[in-house]
């Protein structure tokens, strides 16, 4: 067998899917290639306020009215039923203490709840990733991209301007001559063992292993700890973060009573606890863990359990002639923050504008170097903040400032975007800000130095400072104890400080449903 495609893409989970869909609709022939077939397990399933945002724009720049409804909770679960999803009103953190049951004060000083919606109807989601990709898939036959599952590859070999990427696929020989290859097959995917691409090791995190399975019988956290009345948002229906010295696990559920569960380590607990046992691993962790092991008292694992070894991933090329990586593929972080779908997701959108801008080579390749260029910095600021979160897991109040500057981007983003003012906001965490990046460049520094006393309390003081210009969901109000709701009145109290005026903000809050509760559609079967 043997087709001739403009774009080979390498990889057919949504990313590689959404990918072809749009390239396809730019005009261009696409060839998506699968080693394995689908449904198939999947990690990263976690969107956010600002991912939701992204799927919005993907859906309007290039035609993909199917995938509009995915945006939000009610409009996924009207249109599509069928496809598994949980609902995701906010962030959910909480503090363990080794071999000491959950408890709090009156200031919640063990928790941080941040929302990300105010009702259900436009609650962000966790996509249960076997239906999500599949559906995916079929949709690029519709469209007309060639689909080959099952299909081995070698090294992708030059021909002139073009690349003969060879493989096997049901014991039949197959080439792909293609115009340009995008690798979407996740971290030490395809190009990495291929062509080779070398990994770098991590410049700021410490090493990491994990540690995951889905689960069913999995109890509700807020049913198993003395937790405050009145909370924001179900602290479970939520991407829920249980955090302790070495470590954290989280909970995400799905709307079928599956539920998506893991533990993201250090490798000195990884090795303490044996992580590659699997199974055994994950039940001695969660008997130094009380309030965490009455959660999952009656749990049973429904998929095997997975160890990675190692977590975190950075590939030394973004892109090469006539190749390119999305950024699920140059590199993964931590599930911490949930950070992987819009990086992705802004991927998709500047590397398919990359390769549909001109015929010219050399616009081209200027246009694939600032996608490389972006994709670097974006992964280099995630990875700087991800970092000084793990060196501030034994001080949790300056984890949850430091967790702040996080959600001060991400909020002002999306505001920005919506009001259609992106510019303002340039970057994933702002990291196009020059003001923004120098702040959380300095207080991460500072942060991975783990100071104490009078160095420490300074610190705290400089995170609430940076936020300060970038705050549009009231994160400074002290008086909420770090439960922070979505509220219309933080918005128009941001207005005048940013520069907006009053009817634009009542404006976006019509057009968001900020304040009008929607029902939520009847669902089917997750």
């Amino acid at each position: 067998m043997r087709h001739r495609v403009d774009v080979a893409v390498v990889g057919s989970g949504f990313a590689g899917s959404l990918t072809a869909l749009a390239l396809t609709r730019r005009g261009h022939s696409v060839a998506l290639l699968e080693r394995g077939r689908h449904p198939r397990f999947a990690i990263g399933e976690s969107s956010t306020p600002l991912a939701a945002l992204l799927v919005e724009e993907l859906a309007e720049r290039y035609d993909l009215p199917r995938l509009r409804p995915f945006a939000k909770w009610g409009t996924w679960r009207a249109a599509h039923p069928e496809i598994g999803c949980g609902l995701k009103r906010g962030f959910s953190f909480f503090r363990h203490t080794w071999d000491a049951p959950f408890c709090d004060d009156p200031d919640r000083a063990g928790q941080l709840l941040v929302a990300a919606s105010p009702h259900d109807a436009i609650g962000d989601t966790h996509w249960y990733r076997p239906d999500f990709d599949a559906f995916w898939v079929r949709e690029c036959g519709d469209a007309g991209v060639l689909y080959l599952d099952e299909t081995a590859l070698a090294r992708p070999r030059r021909h002139g301007e073009r690349l003969m990427l060879i493989g096997v696929r049901h014991g039949q020989p197959l080439t792909i001559d293609a115009g340009f290859v995008v690798d979407a097959s996740g971290p030490r995917g395809f190009l990495a063992h291929t062509w080779p691409i070398a990994e770098e090791v991590p410049r700021f995190l410490p090493p990491t292993q994990a540690l995951f399975a889905h689960f069913e019988g999995v109890e509700r956290f807020d049913a198993c700890a003395p937790l405050e009345a009145g909370p924001p948002f179900p602290v479970d229906d939520a991407a829920l973060h249980h955090v302790f010295d070495g470590g954290w696990i989280w909970v995400l559920r799905f709307a079928s009573g599956r539920v998506s569960a893991g533990a993201a380590l250090t490798d000195a607990l990884a090795s303490r606890l044996g992580a590659a046992r699997g199974e055994t691993a994950w039940r001695e962790l969660l008997a130094h863990l009380p309030s965490i092991a009455a959660q999952f008292r009656d749990a049973r694992a429904v998929t095997p359990f997975v160890h990675q070894p190692r977590l975190a991933y950075r590939a030394s090329q973004v892109v090469g002639p006539g190749v390119a990586l999305l950024p699920s593929a140059v590199g993964i972080v931590d599930p911490l923050l949930s950070t992987g779908f819009p990086l992705t997701l802004l991927g998709i959108g500047r590397l398919v504008d990359a390769l549909s801008a001109s015929a010219d080579p050399a616009r081209r390749d200027a246009a694939l170097a600032r996608y490389a260029e972006q994709t670097r910095a974006e992964l280099d600021v995630t990875e700087r903040l991800v970092a000084a979160l793990y060196a501030s897991f034994c001080d949790f109040p300056l984890f949850k400032r430091l967790a702040l500057l996080y959600f001060a981007a991400a909020s002002f983003a999306e505001t920005m975007r919506r009001l259609g003012r992106a510019e303002r906001a340039p970057g994933f965490l702002l990291c196009g800000d020059a003001r923004f990046r120098v702040a959380l460049v300095g207080l991460t520094e500072r942060a991975l130095a783990r100071p104490t006393g009078a160095a420490r309390d300074a610190l705290l003081d400089d995170v609430e400072r940076a936020i300060v210009p970038y705050d549009v969901a009231g994160l400074g109000d002290r008086s909420r104890r770090d439960w922070f709701p979505v509220e219309v009145q933080d918005l128009r109290d941001a207005a005048p400080r940013l520069g907006i005026a009053p009817h634009e903000i009542d404006a976006l809050v019509a057009r968001c449903g900020l304040t009008t509760p929607r029902p939520a559609a009847p669902g089917g079967a997750a």
